[in-house]
């Protein structure tokens, strides 16, 4: 094949093994007498993967736990070699593959600079013209001449993206990493990743935050058991590998409940539990409230009134649902909030305020239907609260009913996509 001077990563049909030894010996002594120990199994954790990274390219690597994702960000990264296959770089690599990686713990955050910089490659005098670049983009002045054992995960996490960011790297690799800092600095850093790959930088991100993973890639490889499932454009790639979780774990649910004897529900719209019993709902962690009066028999629906947790954009939904016996005919109302997978409110509906409706009847069953899914592409939550004319919380289910929204025909990126007409008027 050709050289291509675009082309920064190049990996050809790679395999990597790892032996799983059922008992090992440790020396020499037990090796000889007790030869039996040292069987193993093969686990064949990449199993012949190949592809091509451009220089500013961001490529984001999803897939299950275990299915090889960080072993691939490891083999790039030269932590690990390949059983078979090859893997060329073209630059300079900087990577994020394990929190504090490479910092010594009684070493102070600056020092730690000086350390960690010149692994990736830099000089003392470039370090020295890049050191206030590198606290002023941590936030941590306060703390930099403590040592780094003093610091909280996410402190660590913001002095080791400051530093990969600030060596003038060709490639970045970053693995999971960014999950520990807060709203705002996450918000910062994926800032930060944009403006390094609009300069060439290519970056590979592994992440189970699908929203992580749009906002700054291009394309996504979907890893399945060692293997690329999927090689295509960020959204269309995430939405498929979304629906196949969402999958397994429906059938793993049905499995579960033939397994212990009990009814499987066709088509259930959720995996909450709304057990019958107020002491049992206390009990869930996920759920809180006085439970004098709670939710029943929740579901989410489409247009046509079948259960349904799979939506396009711009479908109409209905969320159905029933409250527990109330004998003193208790006014209450519902909110009901639309969150994403990182937990980031959508929006909110208030029976009270939308509708001034407080519910009374525990035979009835209410419901709300949104006549226009209004969102990007994704996975969603809805977290339902029954309130009393008091605001007391009765009953607040976290994460209650899960459903995805797909995004078929060219749209904005972001939460909430809107069409627009775009215009130009010349001068007269």
């Amino acid at each position: 094949m050709p050289f291509n001077e675009d082309i920064t990563i190049d990996v050809s049909h790679i395999v990597k093994d790892f032996r799983i030894y059922k008992d090992k010996s440790h020396t020499f002594k037990d090796r000889v007498l007790f030869r039996k120990r040292n069987a193993y199994e093969l686990n064949h954790v990449i199993n012949d993967i190949s592809f091509q990274c451009r220089r500013g390219q961001a490529i984001g690597l999803i897939g299950h736990n275990g299915c090889g994702k960080s072993t691939t960000l490891k083999l790039l990264n030269k932590i690990l070699y390949p059983d078979s296959g090859t893997i060329t770089m073209r630059g300079k690599i900087s990577s994020l593959i394990e929190l504090g990686a490479g910092f010594h713990q009684d070493m102070t955050g600056r020092e730690n600079i000086y350390i960690n910089a010149s692994i990736f490659g830099l000089r003392k005098h470039e370090i020295d013209e890049r050191l206030d670049k590198i606290i002023r983009f941590s936030e941590l002045e306060k703390f930099i001449d403590s040592p780094v054992r003093t610091y909280s995960s996410g402190m660590y996490m913001r002095l080791a993206f400051s530093i990969a960011i600030n060596v003038d790297a060709d490639i970045l690799l970053v693995d999971e990493i960014l999950a520990v800092g807060d709203a705002n600095f996450q918000a910062k850093c994926f800032s930060k990743l944009a403006e390094i790959k609009a300069k060439g930088t290519t970056i590979v991100i592994v992440s189970h935050s699908m929203d992580q993973i749009k906002s700054i890639c291009d394309r996504v490889l979907w890893i399945d058991n060692g293997k690329i499932r999927e090689d295509g454009p960020a959204s269309k790639v995430c939405d498929h590998y979304l629906f196949a979780m969402n999958k397994a774990a429906e059938d793993r649910r049905i499995e579960e409940a033939r397994e212990e004897g009990r009814k499987v529900l066709e088509n259930p719209n959720h995996l909450y539990p709304f057990p019958k019993n107020a002491e049992q709902a206390s009990n869930m962690s996920d759920r809180s409230g006085n439970m004098q009066i709670r939710f029943e028999d929740v579901r989410l629906e489409d247009m046509n009134g079948s259960l349904c947790q799979q939506f396009h954009y711009g479908d109409m939904m209905r969320l159905c649902w029933k409250i527990s016996e109330n004998p003193e005919k208790k006014n209450c109302f519902c909110k009901f909030e639309i969150c994403t997978s990182e937990n980031r409110p959508c929006t909110e509906f208030d029976s009270l305020k939308d509708c001034d409706k407080y519910f009374q009847d525990d035979h009835a069953c209410y419901e709300i239907s949104i006549q226009k899914l209004l969102l990007g592409s994704g996975s969603y939550y809805l977290n339902l609260i029954l309130l009393d004319e008091k605001r007391e919380v009765l009953d607040k289910v976290q994460h209650a009913v899960e459903f995805q929204v797909m995004v078929t025909e060219p749209l904005s990126d972001g939460l909430i996509p809107l069409k627009a007409v775009w215009d130009c008027q010349e001068d007269a």
